[in-house]
């Protein structure tokens, strides 16, 4: 998993991160019937491509690279993989 939204990303859903990703794999996007809905964005595992574009632009910092990602916030990880599942 190259790259987590976590706790941060929960009830604020800034979109800036979602502008600056190359390969769209953020989501939902605020065009997506789901975005209301969800409780935060998600990147997809299978669609990051590692770039690190996003973090820098989540004004929560609520983007981490996997092996950087604070222990308290490792359910992230599942939650992040369940959301593309569902898809």
């Amino acid at each position: 998993m190259p790259h987590i939204i976590a706790e941060p990303c929960i009830a604020t859903k800034d979109t800036a991160c979602v502008d600056s990703c190359p390969v769209d794999c953020i989501h939902p996007t605020k065009d997506e019937p789901d975005f209301a809905s969800a409780e935060q964005l998600y990147i997809d595992p299978d669609v990051c491509i590692d770039c690190g574009l996003c973090v820098d632009e989540c004004p929560v910092q609520a983007i981490f690279q996997d092996e950087d990602l604070p222990e308290e916030w490792s359910k992230y990880v599942q939650l992040n993989i369940d959301y593309y599942k569902d898809q």
